[in-house]
């Protein structure tokens, strides 16, 4: 059956992890030991099973770290990538620790790096902007990267143009904006589906079911999505206009935009550097991380600082705390830097583990979800339905929601779920008898009920 998704309108130091409310760094994380996921590949519209555990399986903390237990795999679907990349999302079987007690930089920033700069709340890599391409001035080629030749010095060699991968890798990012590197399934960008933008530029949604970690929700404060690896947290795109929490909900707005250039001669701050290529169709600007400057903008705090980030007030740290933002246009495609970049505001002292080597607490989450919240944002459609019905979540969703869809005599004639992490479910109704039916949610004890009309 072939899906089609529609687009859907769905610091002062931070809190110390043992205080009335536990540190949201502890407390943020998606834990799953049950459910497993599922990819897909080219020319498949049915999802394939992977058999690896979603999201985080566990949540250790100490008075200074968290320390987070996964396989790196979301609870959406990944793949297919159709840029010929031969891996697939693969189990990481990782331990990231990351700081509670996040401190600024007030040296020289850090630059992000290749790899894992920061984890998404399910336990998914998030990468900076780069893909490990640059352009070798010698030669005057890409260099890098599968299909191209090393770089010198290779690899993380410093070079003077280094390549976009949220636009030079865009055919090869599934439905949800990631791809994996040697199975590392990671993003670069905000990891929400392509198809709920409200400009599309990819069409690989119309093949595969529109998911992805969250929706974006304009009218609502961003989720919390994860964490950087110098221990600040990492929202959404949306947020309160002013730093202290009042103003109304704001897109937050990079700080960075496109040079008015026709070569790659100098760099923003009128560095002299060798030449890399011609603006032109093949290398576009913003091609490379080089081609972008970064604009102050003083007297609107809406615009993000040179990381990203601004200090200010959330849901989560009512205090205050630096904060990253996944910023988007105004169609909600990905702009630069993404999430984290090209530094970091704080002290990078995250890292990968082989082991917990201190003693810690695990933590227990518990149920979050008003199911009265969930009800007035989510949509199902179409109604009436023929063939297939959808249920789309616009926002995060943190526990699982179970769904039936029930006759007038009271019987459950299909079931599906939405798993934390996900946005949408599908139920296959080719085979259902035209007539009234109703499309119950049940999250614990409670549940809601939507008439819908199914007729072929």
């Amino acid at each position: 059956m072939k899906k089609i998704a529609l687009f859907v309108v769905a610091c002062i130091m931070p809190m110390l992890p043992l205080l009335a409310q536990i540190n949201p760094a502890i407390s943020a994380w998606l834990q799953n030991n049950s459910i497993t996921g599922t990819y897909y590949i080219s020319g498949n519209t049915t999802a394939l099973p992977n058999n690896i555990l979603v999201n985080c399986q566990q949540i250790e903390y100490s008075s200074n770290w968290v320390y987070i237990n996964t396989k790196g795999i979301p609870a959406y679907a990944t793949g297919p990538f159709l840029d010929g990349n031969p891996s697939q999302a693969s189990n990481q079987n990782a331990i990231f620790k990351l700081t509670l007690n996040p401190t600024p930089n007030t040296g020289t920033p850090s630059p992000t790096t290749g790899g894992n700069i920061g984890q998404f709340i399910n336990g998914v890599a998030l990468f900076d902007y780069r893909d490990g391409v640059a352009w070798n001035t010698a030669t005057n080629a890409l260099c890098g990267g599968p299909g191209n030749p090393p770089c010198p010095g290779g690899p993380g060699s410093s070079m003077p143009w280094n390549r976009d991968a949220v636009l030079a890798e865009k055919p090869g990012f599934d439905c949800s904006k990631g791809h994996p590197a040697m199975g590392n399934y990671h993003h670069h960008q905000n990891p929400s589906a392509f198809k709920l933008d409200l400009q599309v530029i990819s069409t690989i949604c119309n093949l595969y079911d529109a998911d992805g970690l969250y929706a974006i929700n304009t009218a609502q404060h961003s989720p919390l999505i994860g964490y950087a690896a110098d221990g600040f947290p990492i929202y959404g795109a949306y947020a309160f206009a002013n730093t202290d929490g009042t103003g109304g909900i704001e897109r937050m707005k990079s700080g960075y935009q496109l040079r008015n250039i026709n070569v790659r001669s100098h760099w923003a701050d009128n560095t002299d550097v060798n030449d890399g290529p011609a603006v032109n169709a093949t290398y576009p600007l913003g091609y490379f991380r080089e081609d972008y400057e970064f604009v102050p903008h003083p007297t609107d705090p809406t615009y993000l600082d040179e990381h990203n980030g601004r200090f200010c007030i959330t849901p989560e740290y009512p205090n205050g705390i630096y904060c990253y933002f996944a910023t988007v246009d105004t169609n909600h495609n990905s702009t630069y830097p993404y999430v984290v970049g090209p530094t970091f505001y704080g002290i990078k002292n995250g890292t990968k583990v082989n082991a917990i080597t201190e003693p810690t607490t695990v933590y227990s989450p518990t149920a979050t979800n008003d199911l009265q919240f969930i009800a007035s944002n989510w949509i199902v459609f179409p109604n009436p339905a023929s063939n297939f019905i959808a249920l789309q979540f616009n926002g995060l969703l943190r526990n699982e929601i179970h769904i039936q869809l029930i006759d007038i005599k009271g019987r459950i004639v299909r079931k599906s779920a939405i798993h934390a992490g996900q946005t949408i479910s599908f139920l296959d109704i080719q085979t259902i008898h035209d007539g009234i039916y109703f499309i119950r949610l049940i999250q614990g004890d409670k549940s809601i009920t939507q008439k819908i009309n199914i007729a072929h």
